[in-house]
């Protein structure tokens, strides 16, 4: 039992899934598009800052950072998106996702390594692995830490 863990599972795209782990997950949120303010001269899939709890919290398309197509490509700009805050060495994250599915407990020892050959090289930095589930489908399990570290956000001061 030891070497279950927690993940939080959403959508990818129109047919993908992922998960990740649950210890890197501060809050799941509702986020108002219209409450994000955008920052000129940032990668496209950096949406803006999000005044939350008082912080001030880069918000990003997860998809189009993995490089999918846009969440907000056909999107009603008075729509809420969901965010999933992550939080690692005291830094925090929000990725904009499709849709939330469920909380599940996987067998990490189930974790299949990837190979790189078999993601993009734009996704292929931010996947651990992949469990494959009980239909048979692929699910990726995200890199929280790769993610938050990504070189893309560091600003130039």
């Amino acid at each position: 039992m030891e070497h279950q863990g927690k993940f939080l599972s959403f959508a990818l795209g129109n047919s993908d899934k992922a998960v990740i782990s649950l210890q890197y997950i501060t809050e799941v949120l509702q986020i108002p598009l219209t409450d994000i303010c955008n920052v000129p001269q940032m990668p496209s899939c950096v949406l803006g800052i999000y005044n939350w709890r008082g912080e001030m919290l880069w918000l990003v398309d997860l998809e189009e950072m993995l490089g999918y197509p846009s969440l907000l490509q056909g999107v009603n700009l008075l729509s809420k998106m969901m965010a999933v805050i992550l939080e690692i060495d005291g830094k925090s994250l929000g990725l904009l996702v499709r849709n939330l599915m469920d909380i599940e407990w996987l067998d990490t020892h189930q974790m299949k390594l990837a190979s790189t050959d078999f993601f993009s090289p734009k996704i292929s930095a931010f996947v651990k692995g992949y469990f494959i589930n009980a239909v048979e489908e692929m699910v990726f399990n995200l890199d929280a830490t790769a993610i938050v570290k990504a070189p893309m956000w560091i600003t130039p001061n």
